[in-house]
């Protein structure tokens, strides 16, 4: 059973962005003989995070073949390992190069700026905001996929929240001004800018030797993966305070998913919400144990024991974010994204969250 068409003008469009390797087995899902399990290719999150180690990989390899009685299973590999450059991942999708697979908002922002709109740097000081603003655009974000992408959402995923690690310290956002930040997308940019500081744009494996050969002097990033590299040797201060949060969705090229067998699509529809829903409460966990581990506390258990010191978030730092967030970030996400999309801001997360975009002209 082949779950991908078109696989040469694919390949003739789009051979300068895949390499060789694990990319030429992620083509096609399929099934031997009528006996043998039909099997999916998944190319998933990040490698070494929690998601895809105790999540992702676990539900596709040993979940999927339980809960169809050995009828499915899956193939699974993170997209950073697979040859599959992140910022390609929905163009892929799209073509059915791919024919699932998870995409990182802050990697296919910069071609596609709406899709940030629900974790844009500044909006969601809280998971219980980032939940229901996103529960208010993922109709939409459904619609945009579906109709432009040819790809249908099955899963939307969240990474901890990406925290501000310093060497020296600050009592305030606006302390910030005048330093050299490391962020991981334009909308962390967009913020940090607005700061008066400069963002870096660096990539995570990267981040300690900068800020060991003093490059930067703080670094955007989850306080548990800052645990992880050793940050909290290089850094002394940290906020609790979500910069962004890390979305992603997980989704599939349309021809494949209505190629599968109707049982298999129930069986996703049903279980793929309960590992969405087991991947954001770890995502909260894992925000608070990384703030724990990175400043000593006892209820550290996974990590390594900091003695960082956490920078508290006070009701005047809430009330910059907001205000800041509203004149410079938004503003900047509609210029890249179109204006137009100030009316779809206006009629989901700017009437939810109170904070609206000037209409277009």
């Amino acid at each position: 059973m082949r779950i991908c068409g078109r696989a040469l003008p694919v390949w003739q469009t789009l051979r300068a962005v895949l390499s060789t390797g694990f990319v030429s087995a992620v083509l096609h899902a399929t099934a031997g003989a009528a006996s043998a399990p039909l099997t999916l290719r998944i190319v998933g999150g990040l490698s070494g995070l929690n998601q895809y180690t105790q999540f992702e990989e676990p539900f596709w390899t040993r979940e999927l073949p339980r809960l169809s009685a050995g009828r499915y299973q899956a193939d699974i590999a993170p997209f950073d390992r697979s040859g599959v450059p992140g910022p390609d991942m929905l163009r892929l999708l799209h073509f059915g190069v791919l024919p699932f697979g998870n995409a990182l908002l802050s990697n296919i922002s910069t071609q596609y700026p709406e899709l940030a709109a629900p974790d844009l740097a500044g909006l969601n000081p809280d998971i219980d905001s980032l939940r229901k603003n996103l529960a208010t655009f993922r109709p939409f974000l459904e619609k945009i996929l579906r109709d432009e992408h040819g790809i249908e959402l099955l899963a939307v995923y969240t990474y901890p929240a990406q925290v501000m690690h310093c060497k020296t310290e600050f009592k305030s956002l606006r302390d910030l001004a005048g330093r050299q930040v490391r962020v991981a997308s334009a909308t962390q940019a967009d913020l940090v800018s607005a700061l008066g500081a400069t963002p870096l744009l660096i990539r995570l494996p990267e981040v300690m030797a900068s800020m060991h050969n003093g490059a930067i002097d703080c670094a955007v990033t989850g306080a548990m993966s800052a645990n992880t590299i050793g940050l909290y040797k290089e850094t002394h201060f940290v906020s609790a305070m979500p910069i962004t949060w890390g979305l992603s969705f997980f989704g599939a090229n349309h021809n494949a998913w209505s190629a599968l067998p109707t049982d298999l699509q129930e069986l996703l529809r049903r279980e793929l919400p309960k590992l969405e829903a087991a991947i954001w409460a770890n995502s909260e966990r894992e925000t608070q144990e990384g703030l724990a581990c990175n400043t000593g506390q006892a209820t550290c258990l996974h990590g390594h024991l900091g003695a960082m010191r956490q920078v508290p978030m006070t009701a005047a730092d809430d009330a910059f974010r907001r205000s800041v967030f509203g004149r410079t970030v938004l503003q900047h996400w509609i210029q890249r994204s179109g204006g137009d999309n100030a009316t779809l801001w206006n009629q989901t997360i700017g009437q939810r969250s109170g904070i609206t975009a000037p209409a277009p002209n």
